[in-house]
């Protein structure tokens, strides 16, 4: 039950209907509850004699404290007599915005309101709900001592340690080994972790001390050493990436934080040396606040759902601008991801994977299918439950991200979900696959083995041919690339004859991924690519449309909105393309056909013939005119050479029409073409789902839920809320989220795979025989 509801129960609080005022009932004062201080404040105050244990007579609070000549108000004064003359504990209490500089001068304030008030202080808290302080005060030596915690009423000392595995830790008392009941680190809402990232963000920025880069980077570490830390402390063992009171002397408590802090990141990199190349470069008061803000919560128990989307809320905030590429929004990548038939078996890659989206949600579909194999919460079944999908992470689920800061990214956004970061590398994902596989050596990088690709490369980067290698065209072997090399049109292939072809100044990034993802796959391997618009339409374009139509089955198009793309800073209308890796005799088949086709079409219009015949007649024509240089043959000879451009043109196109119209009968096969025009959110990221039904119920412990229906043009989204009184308010947090894969279009590309799979589609194979 929420504290606050509990404390309204216990006739210690009371709201208003419109829950804008609080009243302290046994104070007598009432309270602008819309005040996000206030908050704070009257969650401290229910948390001392709720938690803490200490009377509610005994608690003074918004007290006057006269300063030398000026009068000011402390927040809340704990006494430890009826008569409250002998002044015990002194809280000063923060909105959760402020900033760290914010946060210290609190920290000064309460202590200066500890030395103006008699000198029975023993206790100081400074509070912002999101981070705590505590500190034994002793005013006649002048100390401040930090501690972990306040002690709980009626005992003399605060406990060594806030937060122990399963709420409590053992410790010799007295000679023999007790256990000292303590709390364990709890799950926190989306938006609280979000702003909880944000805040250890700026606090390590400091408005410049550190470049906001810089920042990041350090924080990625302490995070990881967090995850750490959650994964391997042992049921009543204290966790480590706390701040412990078990000195008397302050500096020995913080260089022991540090040492326990570097010890936790030096033990994760010796398992993974992939995930961070350089040793944590922060001060210990650096590590102490960082560690403030996470030391209370838990990654492993928070709805992954939740933490998955307050690290990306956190990313989108920060990687603002030049980064956006790097992140494909979520609908985009549950919608492709839930279209493929993956399971845990299967081995799935994203070649430009950017900070991870489409492995996170391959490793939730996975996650999801071991749910209907196995009771996670059944001890029985649990460890067959983990294996299912973490082998599956371990072995099977692969990523390469070329910028080295968004790989880290990438890492960090899996270990928060749980796992999954073994195999995702920082490498430009072109390279020549085995270059890729020795380089990182990392032997899971191997051409024709992967079951499935889907990602969304960069668009609109140029590779040039002097700069990278796999680009470079060698005349004594075949290029890395077919898209290194300059096309040539069928037509003019057959009025050259023998050529040989040229490599290319430069190619666009989307291309050459396509050509990597079919080096990639088996046959029979899906790719699941985000493509701009003109690789699908524009004129330039059709050599890469011949040659996806030779190599892959095309399975379905998805077109995206033109603001798809917006929040992340691109404007190019894109589709999804979702393509099947034929056999290589069944395109070696495909091109047989096409050049049987070009054949046939070349004879019945008599191509060869009809240009050398164009030729000759030019040429006739011109003699006369190259006599004699004036201004009327030069006019002469242009308008001859636009009349036989015309002629060439025209001609050209009548046959392009003629060999398209006959392609379209040879690879006569169905393909599911889709517009989506609404795909939940518009440019400005605003919900624009459509909401079909609201059912509201309790549990059996009598928690209130509602199960909200959304729809947009790619799916249908099943919403579980949780229904309560938080600071007084009536609130609905989302609890589960789940794609319902049978609706919209996601719905109708899953049951057409299926029939490809199955062989029940017109496959166009047996229309070529």
């Amino acid at each position: 039950m929420d504290t606050l509801q509990r404390a309204v129960e216990r006739n210690l609080i009371a709201f208003d209907k419109e829950q804008k005022y609080i009243t302290y009932l046994r104070q007598g004062k009432k309270r602008n509850f819309q005040n996000p201080e206030e908050k704070v404040q009257a969650e401290t105050f229910c948390r001392l004699v709720l938690e803490y244990g200490y009377s509610a007579d005994r608690i003074e609070m918004f007290s006057t404290v006269a300063m030398g000549v000026a009068v000011k108000q402390a927040d809340i004064i704990v006494y430890a007599d009826d008569e409250r003359e002998q002044p015990y504990i002194v809280v000063e209490c923060k909105s959760p915005e402020v900033s760290e500089m914010e946060f210290k001068q609190a920290v000064e304030q309460a202590f200066s309101y500890a030395y103006a008030i008699a000198g029975t202080t023993k206790f100081i808290w400074v509070t912002k709900g999101n981070k705590q302080e505590f500190y034994r005060f002793d005013k006649e030596k002048n100390k401040r001592i930090i501690e972990v915690d306040l002690p709980y009423y009626g005992e003399a000392k605060a406990k060594k340690y806030k937060y122990a595995k399963g709420g409590f830790y053992r410790d010799r008392i007295r000679g023999k080994e007790e256990r000292v009941k303590t709390d364990d680190v709890e799950p926190v809402a989306e938006s609280e972790l979000t702003r909880i990232f944000k805040q250890a963000h700026d606090a390590l920025w400091a408005g410049g001390e550190l470049n906001p880069s810089q920042a990041f980077d350090e924080l990625d570490k302490l995070i990881f050493c967090k995850v750490w830390d959650e994964r391997n402390c042992k049921k009543g063992e204290p966790y480590k990436f706390q701040i412990f009171s078990d000195h008397e002397d302050d500096a020995k408590n913080l260089a022991a934080l540090k040492q326990r802090v570097f010890e936790l990141y030096d033990k994760g990199k010796d398992k993974d040396p992939e995930i961070f190349n350089k040793p944590i470069d922060l001060s210990v008061e650096r590590i102490k606040t960082v560690v403030e803000y996470f030391q209370g919560i838990s990654f492993s128990k928070t709805d992954l759902d939740s933490k998955g989307k307050a690290f990306e809320t956190f990313l989108g905030a920060y990687f603002r601008g030049e980064f956006g590429q790097y992140f494909t929004p979520r609908n985009v990548v549950k919608f492709a991801v839930e279209a493929l038939p993956i399971t845990n078996e299967h081995r799935v890659l994203d070649t430009s994977c950017g900070s991870g989206g489409f492995l996170l949600y391959v490793l939730d579909k996975v996650r999801r299918q071991a749910d209907k194999y196995f009771d996670s919460d059944n001890p029985d079944e649990k460890v067959d439950h983990y294996n299912y999908w973490h082998t599956f992470a371990g072995k099977n689920l692969f990523g390469i991200e070329i910028n080295d800061q968004i790989s880290r990214v990438a890492k960090m956004n899996m270990i928060i979900h749980d796992d999954g970061h073994t195999n995702v590398v920082t490498y430009d994902g072109l390279y020549q696959i085995d270059h890729i596989a020795r380089t990182k050596n990392n032997a899971g990088f191997r051409e024709e083995s992967f079951d499935f690709i889907v990602t969304n490369p960069p668009f609109g980067s140029i590779v040039k041919q002097s700069e990278k290698a796999y680009m470079q065209v060698d005349k004594a072997t075949a290029p890395y690339y077919n898209f290194a090399l300059k096309e040539t049109n069928w037509i003019d292939a057959k009025l050259k004859g023998k050529h040989t072809a040229t490599g290319r100044e430069n190619q666009s990034t989307e291309v050459l991924f396509i050509e990597q993802g079919h080096k990639f796959l088996k046959e029979g391997g899906y790719l699941a690519v985000v493509v701009p618009d003109g690789i699908l339409t524009n004129s330039s374009s059709q050599y890469v449309r011949d040659s996806i139509e030779e190599k892959f089955r095309i399975v379905g198009v998805v077109s995206l909105p033109q603001t798809a793309f917006a929040n992340t800073g691109a404007g190019v209308k894109s589709s999804i393309l979702f393509l099947k890796k034929h056999a290589a005799a069944t395109t070696e088949d495909i091109r047989n056909k096409k050049r049987g086709l070009q054949d046939r079409i070349a004879e019945a219009a008599n191509l060869l013939p009809t240009f050398e015949a164009w030729e000759r007649e030019r040429r006739e024509k011109l003699k006369p005119l190259l006599k004699d240089k004036t201004e009327e043959n030069d006019e002469k000879k242009k308008a001859i050479a636009e009349e036989y451009g015309e002629k060439i043109d025209e001609f050209k196109e009548d046959l392009e029409e003629r060999y398209q119209a006959g392609k379209r009968e040879i690879l006569d096969y169905p393909i599911l073409m889709a517009i989506a025009d609404n795909i939940g959110y518009d440019a400005a990221g605003k919900n624009t789902y459509r909401i079909l039904s609201r059912e509201e119920y309790e549990d059996a412990n009598g928690a209130k839920f509602i199960k909200e229906i959304q729809q947009n043009d790619l799916f249908t989204t099943e919403l579980i809320k949780r229904r309560e009184l938080k600071d007084g308010k009536d609130t609905e947090t989302t609890v589960g989220e789940t794609v319902m894969p049978d609706t919209g279009i996601v719905g109708e590309l899953r049951r057409f795979i299926d029939l490809i799979e199955t062989g029940q589609d017109r496959f166009f194979v047996s229309a070529l025989s």
